[in-house]
Formats: C-alpha cells, structure tokens, sequence
C-alpha cells in the first residue's frame, strides 16, 4: 500500500480492507513506509526508503517475521543491507518513471544486475514496468517486480494484471 496523500486514519482504513483482501488471496501484504500503519493493520511487512524509519527499528517494532524491504540510494547501503535486517531490496528506477517524482534517472538493465548481485538478497524491480518490458526485468535477476502505472493508466486493469502476472 503506497498512499501518501491519505490521513492517517484514511491510511489505517484502507491497510486493514487490503490486508483482509490479501490474506483472503494468499498475497502478502506490504506498506509502504509506514511501520505504525503495517504494524497496526497486521500487515505482513513494510518497505523503507532511506529517509523512512531505520531498519534497525522497524526491525525492533516489527521482530524477526515481520517482513523489511528497502530502497537503497548507494552501494554501500546495498552492501549493508543484510546485515541491518533488511528481508529484500526494491531496486530502480530500473526505466523511467512518472509514478515518483524523486526516482531518480533510470538504471537500464546492467545497471539493475549489477545493484542486484552486490545486494545478495532477493529482490522486486520497480520503475517504469509494463507488461511489454517486465520479462526482461526478471531475466536481469529480479525476484519479482512492482508497478503502479502500468495497472492504473490502463484501460484494461485487470488484463494487464493477469498479464503481468502471468510474466512473472
């Protein structure tokens, strides 16, 4: 759940529909920055960017099943990685993107590989995804992959779901 614009209240509402949702499915379920709303909904886990809580905490709150991704800016935070607590990497942009301001440039696939061998731990590709380009993101080694845009602009949300899914 990435919702940065809701209140906190709105947040925890719609963490709590997700989770059911997820759990009913047999997904995991995975907020976004946010460790008192993970916390507080049951969710499975959260992913951390640098400027979020430190993982050191949230691994802390959430003790040794709670899921922790993150989404380094440098080597040395991938190197570290492991050993801070981190459970997966959230790796790119790894092609352009319009879904975060503050992305960044897009890595390109070798540069993807590359973050992605030095982390050691499994990892989601994320960044300018479609259902067109996804194979070739997780034949660069990614463990799974993330979109925002390539499900919300499209007219047909579920076909590209089920696409994207059936890709991975």
């Amino acid at each position: 759940l990435r919702a940065k614009h809701l209140t906190d209240r709105h947040l925890l509402e719609q963490a709590e529909r997700l989770r059911v949702q997820c759990s009913a499915h047999g997904a995991m379920f995975i907020v976004n920055d946010r460790v008192d709303i993970a916390l507080a909904s049951g969710a499975d886990g959260v992913h951390l960017g640098v400027d979020d809580l430190p993982i050191e905490h949230a691994r802390r709150l959430g003790g040794d099943t709670f899921l922790i991704g993150f989404s380094p800016e440098t080597d040395e935070q991938i190197a570290n990685a492991r050993s801070r607590g981190v459970d997966y990497l959230g790796v790119g942009p790894v092609f352009g993107t319009r879904s975060k301001s503050d992305a960044g440039d897009a890595l390109g696939l070798k540069e993807f590989a590359r973050r992605n061998d030095l982390g050691g731990l499994p990892s989601v590709g994320i960044g300018g995804i479609t259902a067109e380009n996804s194979w070739s993101v997780l034949n660069a080694g990614a463990d799974g992959i993330a979109v925002i845009s390539a499900i919300l602009s499209a007219p047909d949300p579920e076909n590209v779901a089920r696409q994207l899914s059936r890709n991975s």
